[in-house]
């Protein structure tokens, strides 16, 4: 990480960046449940801005599998290294969450566990369905990691019908293989094609403000229109700490604006798109209509 700290220039937030932590009461009871069930919140994990408006909303995202991943991206806070056991009572912690706290949508996603034989997708597969059982009016939407192109695994989670089935390309081709050297561009494009050909909806997200040009942007957003990708995410990256890859730039809300109508203009059915916006950001509101 030498090389970072040596390129590295902290740029200064803008305004548009500056939010006030969620601390209403509604964000400590659910805080306060979630210790109880010991259950980890990407919510919490990444102190989300959004965090008061989508538990107020309904809307949580669930951390499975633990909190320590197997890769090592250069943009990413997770602790990297060798996992600990799944933890076997971790769904029917997290089924009893979604009901005490009323929950109307909630994402599952989860550490790159690419140690477990099928990289996970039992587990997500299990959520989804139990959940499914025990809260039936509650929709569910998966953030997968992309099994390291395992097809077997990727059925299950198809087979067990969660209503959205994510996969983040997270950053643009050319910066792919530095930022994420363990992940493959068109291995996770291919995900996505897969998914976009079942009767599931596909979705997909990525940040931006590495230092990738306009045209990058675009020929990213071409990609995924290109595989049927029917959601869209885009977001502004920001540094967690100066041991990771710098920001290059902070995009104007104007500019997220250009890039959500050029998405809609390729043919997405939903976007989201500006300086806050992260994966599971208004995730209800696409389903909506």
């Amino acid at each position: 990480m030498s090389s970072l700290k040596a390129k590295s220039h902290i740029l200064r937030k803008p305004d548009w960046l500056k939010v006030r932590p969620p601390f209403s009461d509604d964000c400590r009871s659910i805080r306060s449940t979630l210790s109880r069930l010991q259950l980890h919140t990407v919510c919490q994990e990444a102190a989300c801005p959004n965090m008061a408006e989508c538990f107020a909303s309904g809307t949580a995202t669930f951390l499975i599998l633990g909190n320590i991943c197997t890769r090592d991206c250069l943009y990413c806070n997770v602790e990297h290294g060798q996992p600990l056991a799944v933890d076997e009572n971790e769904i029917q912690h997290l089924t009893d969450a979604v009901r005490k706290m009323h929950l109307q949508y909630v994402v599952i996603t989860s550490v790159t566990r690419d140690d477990l034989p099928d990289g996970g997708a039992s587990f997500f597969a299990d959520g989804v369905v139990r959940l499914r059982k025990e809260n039936p009016s509650c929709k569910v939407e998966v953030l997968i990691p992309d099994f390291q192109g395992n097809p077997e695994s990727l059925q299950k989670i198809i087979h067990a019908k969660p209503d959205v089935i994510n996969h983040n390309m997270e950053v643009v081709k050319p910066m792919f293989k530095r930022l994420r050297s363990q992940g493959d561009y068109e291995v996770s494009l291919n995900l996505l094609k897969k998914v976009s050909l079942s009767s599931i909806t596909s979705k997909s997200g990525f940040m931006i403000g590495f230092g990738e040009s306009r045209e990058d942007i675009v020929r990213l957003i071409d990609d995924l229109a290109s595989v049927s990708c029917a959601r869209l995410t885009i977001g502004q990256y920001q540094q967690p700490t100066l041991r990771h890859w710098p920001v290059a730039k902070y995009y104007h809300p104007d500019e997220f604006a250009e890039f959500q109508k050029i998405a809609y203009r390729k043919g997405f059915q939903y976007v989201e798109a500006g300086p806050l916006v992260r994966s599971s950001y208004h995730a209800a509101r696409a389903g909506e209509g």
